[in-house]
């Protein structure tokens, strides 16, 4: 399978099954956009016929020989070893779990997937032992994992601080008897981040992820606290002063574009600006009804913003002056394994999510859905059959990833929102698929770029 795209001035090759990248003149685009996937040894007379206007003979003779190199050598119309593999996904042990330990926040973010934390519920915080026994069920559900993954999430995490602390340390305790490494995330708005918290953040957690939407109108105009005032005066000189402290510990800054700021580009510098090097920004994934939700009839502006922002983060990187912005970070050398590029994240297979009291679900987006819940650490109840319903879903299993270019990057979407905006997990949604696309066409731009140098 081949997708071919133009970028920026670049003419872009992507061998899909094996993954090379070949960065070609107008050529060889061309000539690759008139062959089959099957490509004969004899550059075939209609392909000569089509090109022989703007190109001599022995030009187009000489780069087909070129791409029957690239063929031979298994990087161009190579076959496909992946599905093979697709019938054979089992149920893995579980490795990483995302818990709730707050089901409140004190911000009213309007484009809140959780319903401003309380996922359909009332505000709620876990007690401890309810943390205690989910990292109980952690670890006696990992058998063979060593490394162990725990993201504190909300609501806001901050808000039930005291258990995040003890549960830290719970697990702490249990690493050499079970032969675990616990690796911990958290995610906060950093409305209550102080010094004292920042020192326990930087010392326990291996990544922290700080939301801030970019330009202070544009932040406040979603991001706004329970009296309804903005929240960007409050937390920028926190997050400024956090990731000072954090030095070269792991974090970034996640924020949010709507369809009022299409030119999210300005957000994204914005965030450097203010000394953030690891940023983040992400399309809102929302009832389409809502007024801020991207349509399908924006994508044109948001690809041409992406597009923009790609050239931007090129130019400074060449410049030896850049930071990383998360979608654009790509490995085109080796990239995930196998599993991970049929399957995914692990939703419902080796990532659960534990709301406060003590639900266990597919993931942090399925929470507060009844009809989901896949078992409960207070009882030790698991529920294996959905488990691998979750195992088996990969890019094979859905219809519409098995002929898409772009289906070993993403490994078929998010499952959440599949099932929220298509009715099924193994239903791409169609907006996510389209933007995510785009978005690997500018990170392979920018590798191309850097390759030049």
């Amino acid at each position: 399978m081949i997708h071919r795209f133009e970028n920026n001035g670049y003419y872009i090759v992507l061998d899909v099954h094996s993954g090379a990248v070949h960065v070609v003149d107008k050529l060889a685009y061309d000539m690759v956009g008139l062959l089959d996937e099957v490509m004969p040894d004899q550059c075939p007379d209609t392909v000569i016929n089509s090109l022989k206007g703007e190109n001599t003979l022995q030009d187009i003779l000489d780069t087909y020989t070129e791409l029957l190199q690239l063929r031979d050598a298994g990087q161009l119309f190579s076959p496909d070893d992946y599905e093979q593999f697709a019938d054979r996904m089992v149920s893995s042990p579980l490795k990483a779990m995302c818990l709730h330990v707050s089901h409140d926040c004190n911000l009213r973010c309007k484009y809140c997937f959780a319903g401003q934390g309380v996922y359909g519920g009332k505000p709620k915080e876990m007690p401890f032992d309810v943390a205690k026994a989910a990292i109980d069920f952690l670890v006696s559900k990992s058998v063979g994992r060593r490394n162990l993954e725990l993201d504190f999430f909300g609501g806001e995490p901050l808000m039930n601080f005291d258990v995040v602390k003890k549960t830290v340390a719970y697990a702490r305790s249990l690493e050499k008897e079970h032969g675990k490494v616990f690796r911990f995330t958290m995610t906060t708005n950093g409305i209550l981040l102080n010094d004292k918290i920042a020192d326990f953040l930087n010392r326990e957690m291996n990544n922290v992820v700080l939301s801030l939407d970019g330009r202070k109108e544009i932040n406040d105009a979603m991001r706004p606290n329970v009296g309804g005032k903005g929240s960007y005066d409050t937390i920028v000189p926190k997050y400024q002063r956090f990731v000072e402290q954090r030095g070269d510990k792991d974090y970034y800054v996640r924020g949010t574009f709507t369809k009022n700021n299409l030119d999210f580009t300005k957000d994204v510098l914005h965030m450097a600006e203010l000394g953030f090097d690891q940023v983040s920004i992400e399309p809102v994934v929302s009832d389409p009804s809502l007024p801020f939700s991207i349509q399908e009839e924006d994508l044109p502006r948001v690809f041409e913003e992406y597009d923009k922002l790609a050239k931007v983060i090129l130019d400074m990187k060449k410049q030896g002056k850049s930071f990383n912005f998360f979608h654009f970070m790509l490995d085109l050398d080796q990239g995930p394994c196998a599993i991970k590029r049929l399957r995914g994240c692990g939703c419902g297979n080796e990532y659960a999510a534990v709301d406060p009291d003590g639900r266990v679900f597919p993931c942090h987006q399925f929470v507060g859905k009844p009809e989901w819940q896949m078992g409960d650490v207070l009882t030790g109840e698991y529920d294996l059959d959905a488990k691998a319903r979750f195992a088996r879903s990969t890019v094979y299993s859905k219809e519409k990833c098995r002929d898409c270019w772009a289906k070993f990057y993403c490994s078929g979407g998010c499952n959440a929102n599949n099932q929220q905006y298509e009715g099924d997990i193994l239903k791409s949604h169609t907006l996510s698929c389209e933007l995510e696309k785009k978005r690997l066409e500018c990170a392979i731009m920018i590798k191309a770029g850097l390759a030049e140098e």
